[in-house]
């Protein structure tokens, strides 16, 4: 079996597994659950049905559905912006980075299925507090907020570092000026 030369191959399990879950998740909602069928897992959790025709915290979701076809196209430019920078990662190394962006990438498509083949996003899981709702959401949005969190702890962890893992040729000059000018005095 041959090895993979970048991260997209490393990492390609995750972004399908994010998929399939998402998916087989949402159909079972769907197979027994109608729209706004609930039922109560803990008191401060829920399975719900819902049909999100908007974004996260159903941002313009009483628009006139030009939002569905928007956010498709969103959701598809993100991945294969994802897809490429995966494919520039090399294997090794920026393991945090490379599963962030697998983690957003699988959670978009699987965002992306649902409004392609039913104009809406299936979220199913409400967390609550007495009168108090979280939004509904789903494991592809849940996918997507550790993705994110793990993308700005890899920052934060790595700020000084850039992206293709080389050393920054400005730190050198400036390090090389401070050792001349330790010589000189």
């Amino acid at each position: 079996m041959r090895l993979p030369r970048n991260a997209l191959g490393k990492w390609l399990w995750l972004i399908l597994s994010v998929i399939v879950i998402d998916q087989w998740t949402k159909f079972l909602i769907t197979s027994n659950f109608n729209e706004f069928d609930s039922i109560t897992l803990l008191p401060i959790l829920d399975f719900m049905r819902l049909h999100n025709e908007g974004a996260a915290f159903s941002l313009l979701s009483d628009a006139s559905g030009w939002q569905r076809w928007m956010f498709t196209i969103l959701g598809s430019v993100v991945s294969i912006f994802i897809f490429i920078w995966l494919r520039r990662l090399p294997v090794r190394g920026q393991h945090m980075l490379a599963a962030a962006l697998a983690l957003i990438m699988g959670g978009a498509l699987g965002n992306v299925i649902d409004r392609v083949l039913w104009g809406h996003v299936i979220d199913f899981i409400r967390v609550h507090y007495q009168q108090w709702y979280f939004p509904a959401f789903n494991i592809a949005d849940s996918a997507i907020t550790v993705g994110a969190a793990l993308l700005i702890l890899d920052t934060l962890l790595h700020r000084d570092q850039p992206v293709d893992g080389r050393k920054q040729p400005l730190k050198k000059k400036i390090s090389k000026r401070k050792a001349s000018k330790k010589k000189t005095v």
